[in-house]
Parts: C-alpha cells; structure tokens; sequence
C-alpha cells in the first residue's frame, strides 16, 4: 500500500516550546514541518540554519494569506494569543494544536471548540503529563478502583521562576498574556488532578506574591482547598516563589485501600505506595524535563502528541483532549474568581 502523505505542520511561536515542536516534527516519519512563524525577526537567520528550506513568516496573518499549504497549525505563542490565532488557523481550515493553556478564558476555550465544530476541523490540547508513566499508571490504578474511595489529594508544585525568567518588556508576568502561575506554570498538573480524579468544586484559596512585586501583576503561590465531585477533599499548593531553582510536583493519595505519593521534581518518581492486594509494577523511565537553560519545565512528552496528532489525521478516530483542556481553563477560572 502507498503510505499516506505526510502531516503538514505550520509551527506559530517559536520560542522554547514551539522550537521543540518543531524539531520533533521535523524528526517525525509521517509529518512534514512546512513553515515557521514568529514576531521576532531576529529568529530568522538560527532558524533557518536549523530547518534548512522551511520558510520564516513575521505574522500569522501573512502566513495564512502566502504560505505553503498545510494541514496542522502549532499554536506555541504567548497564552493571551491562543484563542484568536487558533480561531484563526481554523476558519482557515487548518487542523489546530494549542499548547497549554488552550486560552485564558473559559470563553475564548469554547469559541475554540466551536470553531472547530463550523470548520470540521480537530483542535488537539497539549497534555503532555498524561504521557508519564507514572501519570499513566496513576490513572489506571484509579479508574480499576484499585483505592476504593478517595478521602484525601494533596498536589503540591513547587517551583522557580525568578528575574532569570521574568524579563522587563516580555510577556511574561503580565494578566493579559500569561495570566498567572497556574496557567503558564502548573496547568499541567490541574489537567492531571482533573483527568484522574474528575471535577472539584467547593473551591476556597489564598494568594500571595511573595518577592516577584517588581516582576509580575499576580501572584507566585497560592493555597487552594477544594472537595471532589466523586467524593473526598484536596488541596493544591503552588509556588514560583523557590530559590535558584525548582524543588518538586508532588501528589499524594490517601483512599480506603491504600495510600501512594508520586514526587520527583515533575511527577517522575513514586515514592510511596502501599495498596492493599497490590504490586507496584515496574514502570518505564520518565522523560527528563523540557529544559530551557536558566530553568525547566514539565516531562519532555511532546513526541507523543506530535505522534497522537499524526495518527488521528491518518486513521480517524482518536481523541483530541480539546474538551478537557477547556475543563482545565474553566477549574483555573473558578480558582482565580476567588482572587
């Protein structure tokens, strides 16, 4: 059989993230990266030394009026930009890969989904946590009923983000295009609570912004207690505020028939894990963290959405995680209304 032809991947902001995109598409046997499109016009000459014949636009705009055909657009710039490229890239008829955050809105979210309804066209959100094995597991260990009832979760991500990452005239730090730590830094981690435990509700929170007063329009840490819908209680703890350098994402569980902790600096190691009738089974390394010089972020998983994307432009069927990436904005949005 003749193979399919390759997935057309338009990559728009290509700073750290959307860089990785890029290379991974690059690399990916069924997808082919035919444009790069950036504000910054200082990225040109690298990027067209790392992706020899892949042509550089200064604008979405002018990329979809004079680009080469595609099939995917990559959404990678900052979060406030999210919904209206993606709305954009759609009503162009392109297929739409939003990083995390899918918006900062629960309504731009849904003007999204929406979009994609009128265009027949799939919206993937970037989940790359869900890849961890120990994600994995977590999940699964879960959904077999394997705890019985979940009395308690406790999140905890503790992190650094300092003067090195906050810098003066950028979009980070400010309400309009980052929106706080919970979107840019740890949405991942409320997509995991809310992938492997559902929705909570009965939100109470604190903020605080202990020393990025000179850097940032919002809080560095903040304390949230919440109850689950499906029954027991959480908390979720959050920081930027670490010295030097990021301490760890932790989640622990205590249900009726077992108590586990995962922990690590990104959710990669379970260090704990008593559960009645049960054996932990030997689970695969987890991904080092993206890392970006001056600090780091979440488990380096995005080949496996590049991968998901390829496969379901391919085959059909599939999930996108759209719905659920709107899930995670609007439990953000109910967090951030107690501000």
């Amino acid at each position: 059989m003749t193979p399919p032809a390759p997935i057309r991947f338009a990559i728009c902001g290509v700073g750290h993230i959307g860089r990785r995109h890029a290379v991974l598409v690059a690399r990916r046997a069924g997808a082919q990266l035919v444009a790069l499109v950036d504000v910054d016009a200082a990225l040109r000459n690298g990027l067209a030394a790392e992706f020899p014949g892949v042509p550089f636009f200064a604008s979405l705009e002018e990329f979809l009026a004079v680009g080469p055909p595609a099939d995917v657009l990559t959404v990678a710039t900052p979060n406030g930009l999210h919904a209206r490229q993606a709305v954009a890239g759609l009503r162009h008829g392109l297929h739409v890969v939003v990083e995390k955050p899918l918006a900062l809105a629960a309504a731009n979210a849904r003007a999204i989904l929406a979009a994609a309804q009128q265009a027949g066209r799939r919206v993937f959100g970037v989940m790359q946590n869900r890849y961890s094995p120990p994600a994995a597991w977590l999940k699964e260990l879960v959904a077999a009923g394997r705890l019985g009832d979940v009395y308690l979760v406790q999140l905890s991500c503790f992190w650094n983000r300092d003067d090195r990452y906050y810098q003066p005239g950028g979009w980070r730090g400010t309400q309009a295009l980052d929106g706080g730590p919970l979107f840019t830094q740890f949405s991942h981690f409320v997509d995991l609570l809310y992938w492997v435990f559902g929705d909570v509700a009965n939100l109470a929170a604190r903020f605080r912004n202990f020393n990025h007063q000179a850097t940032t329009e919002f809080e560095d840490s903040g304390l949230v207690t919440f109850d689950l819908v499906r029954g027991g209680s959480g908390t979720l703890s959050y920081s930027t505020a670490v010295w030097d350098r990021n301490l760890e994402s932790s989640l622990t569980v205590v249900a009726a028939c077992g108590a586990l902790k995962i922990g690590g600096q990104y959710l990669d190691k379970i260090e704990y894990c008593h559960v009645q009738d049960y054996a932990l089974p030997a689970l695969p390394p987890t991904n080092p963290a993206n890392d970006y010089g001056l600090y780091q972020g979440s488990a380096a998983n995005h080949g496996h959405v590049i991968d998901d994307v390829v496969e379901t432009l391919h085959r059909g069927g599939g999930t996108t995680k759209a719905p659920d990436g709107l899930k995670v904005v609007e439990i953000i949005e109910r967090i951030y209304a107690l501000r």
